[in-house]
């Protein structure tokens, strides 16, 4: 299955130009009341691709998935266009619009959730639900921040083996070392300028107004230890997106879909009355 297989997962992709950027994107075909149930687009973090879902895309089998790389990321070139949160959202919505989405569930993960947050802010009529996994409204990272400093200091080519990674992809729970090692050397592929370019823009981002202005469904996720985005994190995204459900993933740190894939795909399809995942084992 697609879903399983770190080695073919760059060849799995599919490619589209929406308003004159190239998208790439994995979609994984839908067998639950097709043309019923709507898609779930998944929206990876800084410096991930379209991977990082792949760990909880069997937890979801059954259920239309389309699931881009960002602009810079994976397999999509930077281009000429910006690098913010919302120049992000606005290629989401041209994607979701160019393939003919009714009212996707759109998931975005870390900065993924940042793009999410703006997506359904501007096109209030585009989704049926968001969730926002690891999310922040403002990152807040000082000069002085382990993300700010580690950035910094990279260097190309970069190594996937840069100690860096230690942090940026450390979990919580065991997660499989050839996942991992293939996420750090797509990250790696990055220009080191790219990397740092991104990152200025998110030190930038407050999504206050965005999120007081959402209409959508909304499910927040959390990591109970999550040494990014926080408890006070989430607690402002609680406050600032009106009935906004919760659930906390315990014991799990920013990557919960890493560290305990099949209880995030649970919470969404329960949250969204989807049909229930398939356990795998």
């Amino acid at each position: 299955m697609i879903a399983t297989d770190q080695q073919g997962w760059a060849q799995a992709k599919l490619r589209a130009d929406v308003g004159g950027a190239d998208i790439a994107y994995v979609d994984i075909a839908g067998t639950v009341n097709p043309g019923e149930r709507p898609a779930l687009v998944l929206v990876h973090g800084f410096t991930d691709t379209s991977r990082s879902f792949s760990l909880m895309a069997p937890h979801l089998e059954g259920h239309r998935l389309i699931i881009p790389d960002l602009r810079g990321h994976g397999a999509s070139p930077a281009g000429r266009g910006g690098l913010s949160p919302a120049d992000f959202a606005a290629d989401i919505a041209g994607l979701i619009e160019a393939l003919r989405l009714r009212r996707p569930v759109l998931v975005g993960h870390s900065l993924g959730s940042m793009v999410a947050i703006e997506t359904a802010a501007a096109h209030p009529n585009l989704l049926s639900g968001l969730v926002v996994l690891a999310g922040t409204l403002r990152p807040e990272f000082a000069d002085d921040h382990p993300m700010v400093t580690g950035v910094g200091g990279l260097r190309d080519p970069i190594s996937s083996a840069d100690p860096f990674y230690d942090y940026w992809h450390a979990c919580e729970a065991e997660v499989s070392p050839e996942f991992l090692m293939m996420a750090a050397r797509e990250a790696s592929a990055m220009p080191a300028a790219l990397w740092r370019a991104i990152l200025e823009q998110v030190r930038r981002t407050d999504l206050t107004a965005s999120a007081r202005a959402l209409r959508v469904p909304t499910l927040i996720i959390g990591g109970g230890r999550d040494p990014l985005f926080d408890a006070t994190h989430q607690q402002r995204l609680r406050d600032e997106i009106a009935g906004a459900a919760f659930v906390s993933a315990e014991n799990r740190g920013h990557n919960p879909h890493w560290e305990d894939p099949a209880l995030v795909a649970r919470a969404i399809a329960t949250h969204f009355e989807l049909r229930a995942p398939r356990a795998v084992a």
